[in-house]
């Protein structure tokens, strides 16, 4: 099993939860969103999420038991901190 803290910039205000699984090589196409969150309990701001378009913003906090937590942070267009 392996546990990360991880940190998922963005550039832009929001990405979904469906994209966020994909980025972070938690399911391989976002086709397999839908599957997945039927299939698997994870939590968005310590509450029960199963909504792929669940929009997540600077700020948000996913924990997927399983595969980590992750923080979406705001890449600043000015920044030297790479996408993740």
């Amino acid at each position: 099993m392996k546990i990360l803290k991880n940190i998922v910039y963005i550039d832009k205000d929001f990405i979904t939860l469906g994209q966020l699984l994909k980025h972070v090589d938690v399911i391989s196409s976002g086709g397999m969103a839908k599957w997945y969150l039927s299939e698997h309990v994870l939590f968005v701001n310590q509450e029960e999420e199963n909504r792929r378009g669940k929009k997540l913003y600077p700020g948000t906090t996913i924990e997927i038991p399983g595969e980590g937590t992750f923080f979406i942070e705001r890449k600043e267009m000015n920044s030297d901190v790479p996408m993740s």
